[in-house]
């Protein structure tokens, strides 16, 4: 197999990668649910609610073989918990899990 075809199914959305992200999203909301900053649970869950109706989504596309969408709601959904671990939202220290300073 020639580079450009090993970079070619390395970039595909497969259902492997899918289910990946898909347990990292899921671990970083369990996360985040546990550590909400104390004067933000309105905020937090605004966060958490738009974060579960993306993972929703992620199952519905999945379920129709929509790989793509599929994998853009859960990036989606991984953005929102990120958001908030970003403002402070979410008192969380995983930097495998959160992009936090």
């Amino acid at each position: 197999m020639e580079n450009s075809e090993k970079k070619a199914l390395k970039d595909r959305i497969t259902k492997e990668k899918i289910e990946k992200y898909l347990s990292l999203t899921l671990k970083a909301l369990e996360t985040a649910k546990k550590s909400i900053a104390k004067g933000a649970e309105r905020e937090a869950k605004e966060i958490i609610d738009m974060a579960s109706n993306y993972l929703s989504d992620t199952e519905y596309f999945y379920k129709k073989g929509d790989l793509v969408n599929a994998f853009a709601a859960i990036n989606y959904a991984h953005g929102w918990i990120d958001a908030g671990a970003r403002l402070g939202i979410f008192n969380v220290k995983d930097s495998k899990l959160f992009t936090i300073r």
